[in-house]
């Protein structure tokens, strides 16, 4: 039997791109001579619609293109494809997360997805049904072959930890072991640093339980927030791995299980290219599933920015992005000089937006109208303001989509300006620390100076006031972003006064979080759908 592992890309609710995508790789496998092409979780639909289920003719849109798929697809070859399907019970939930294998002239078979997660940024419980794995079998080419999605292998106690106390029950472990000749596993599983070695693990669990060859096939891409970096692979019996399929782009990978060897693609290992090249590609696919083809930036001569514009060149090419340089009163002349040569570096097209005439104009209103006022906060926040309204001025203008600079640290504690900084369709950058930020801003410098150096040594301010530093009002980041991986990531409970600092910081500050733009999730936890906490509540610390 020779198997395909088809990690694409699909749109969510771009039925006849998605479609045409798994006619043509069904094609492509037969071509190489495979007898079975296996698809990513939801493949056909997208990953995650969530409340789109809500809308019935979301899902018939998607089954008619399905039908297109069953009476296209060619002789010799069959299919399984990820796709949302109608329950057929009158109890329950009205959908299903569900594969079909799929044949020339023969019926087509459905299996649907137990365990159904409810945690982070998954609910798929709202609208989905949970089938049973211990059903999910078909014969092929004399083989007893388990069907399972993404959910369904993660239960194991020593593996699936929280997951495992969440079901009460691996559905794996129903099922003999006798039964299964050849176990797949279709995924849209998203993208964290490491996550690579945690599927390894779960998959060489379910291979040596059943002492059965396996396949996993992971979408690649991303859907708002989520990015999901494929390395889609197969193992021996013995958690072996036969064949492997790239990370961050579509691919085909092919496994001959006569043969007990498959085509191998080498993976991204060093954490934090990683990480660059999921920025980039979740980026990329936000820009670009929403309708716009360019982006722009405010440019402040600081790290934050440059490492947004460097993503973004990554991701769109230097032609797709524009950068603006906004000084005010208290702009230094280096700001704009490092900004100036970061544009030069990147060649990205540069223009300089003075913000002072509007600010003069509207503090001195503010002066006529309500008395004197000393210079505060109010004329800090005025600025960045006015910098918001040039930056989605030039949206209207150029039909350009405002990428974000703030990153999660700033994010974390409310070191942001509402309708100011926070302007913006999306925050790359909304899910790293400043630590990380500094780490990723060397890596891009690893081969030759792209940012200039003076950038990164240099100590982070805002400039919206004579000398400020950023430590004027934060922790150094050396001791915030470990508090903050602390309580945001790892879910903990503060302890130290530092700790409980920075908890109450992030407690009256949720309210911004609420109306900050999206951010690409590059952590096991984000701020975004995956972090639910309420606005208005007694929940400081003494």
């Amino acid at each position: 039997m020779r198997i395909a592992l088809s990690q694409i890309n699909s749109h969510l609710g771009d039925f006849e791109t998605n479609s045409k995508k798994i006619l043509e790789q069904i094609q492509s496998a037969k071509d190489r001579h495979c007898d079975l092409v296996v698809f990513p979780e939801c493949a056909l639909m997208g990953y995650h619609p969530v409340d789109l289920l809500e809308q019935p003719y979301v899902v018939e849109a998607q089954l008619k293109a399905l039908k297109k798929i069953e009476t296209s697809i060619p002789d010799g070859i069959t299919a399984l494809v990820g796709i949302i399907a109608i329950n057929p019970n009158k109890v329950g939930k009205p959908f299903l997360n569900s594969a079909i294998l799929i044949s020339k002239n023969k019926p087509s078979k459905l299996f649907s997805k137990q365990l159904l997660p409810t945690y982070d940024v998954f609910d798929e419980g709202r609208h989905i049904e949970p089938g049973e794995t211990a059903k999910n079998f078909f014969k092929f080419k004399g083989q007893n072959v388990l069907v399972t999605i993404c959910e369904d292998i993660w239960a194991w106690p020593q593996r699936g930890g929280h997951r495992y106390q969440t079901y009460g029950k691996n559905p794996l472990t129903q099922i003999p072991k006798s039964k299964v000749d050849l176990v797949l596993n279709l995924s849209a599983s998203p993208y964290i640093p490491k996550k690579q070695k945690e599927r390894q693990l779960v998959v060489k669990q379910t291979a040596t339980h059943f002492n059965a060859p396996m396949v996993y096939v992971n979408m690649v891409g991303a859907q708002d927030e989520l990015i999901y970096d494929g390395g889609s692979f197969a193992v021996d019996s013995k958690g072996k791995i036969l064949a492997q399929a790239c990370h961050f782009e579509e691919d085909l990978a092919i496994l001959d299980l006569e043969k007990n060897e498959g085509s191998k693609k080498p993976l991204v290992t060093h954490e934090m290219e990683s990480i660059r090249q999921a920025a980039v590609l979740g980026l990329k696919d936000f820009v670009s599933k929403s309708g716009f083809e360019k982006v722009h930036l405010g440019l402040s001569g600081g790290i934050d920015s440059a490492l947004v514009a460097c993503l973004a060149v990554d991701a769109l090419g230097p032609q797709n992005v524009k950068a603006f340089l906004l000084p005010g009163p208290y702009t230094s002349p280096l700001s704009n000089q490092l900004a100036q040569k970061l544009c030069e570096n990147l060649g990205i097209e540069s223009h300089s937006l003075s913000i002072n005439t509007g600010f003069e104009v509207l503090a001195e209103e503010l002066n006529e109208k309500l008395g004197p006022l000393e210079f505060g906060l109010t004329h800090e926040n005025l600025q960045a303001r006015i910098r918001g309204n040039f930056l989605m001025a030039i949206s209207n203008l150029k039909g350009s989509l405002l990428l974000g600079t703030s990153n999660k640290s700033e994010l974390a504690v409310g070191y942001s300006t509402l309708y100011g900084d926070l302007c913006a369709g999306l925050l790359p950058i909304g899910d790293l620390l400043k630590t990380q930020v500094f780490e990723l801003a060397k890596h891009y410098n690893s081969e030759h100076e792209l940012i200039p150096l003076e950038i990164i040594t240099r100590p982070p301010t805002a400039e919206l006031r004579e000398n400020q530093k950023d430590e004027d009002s934060l922790p150094p980041y050396d001791q915030l972003d470990p508090v903050v991986y602390k309580i945001v990531e790892k879910v903990k409970t503060p302890k130290s006064d530092l700790e409980k600092r920075i908890y109450n910081m992030m407690m009256k500050s949720e309210f911004k979080r609420w109306q900050a733009a999206p951010i690409l999730k590059l952590s096991s936890h984000a701020f975004g759908r995956g972090r639910r906490l309420p606005i208005t509540g007694a929940y400081i610390y003494p």
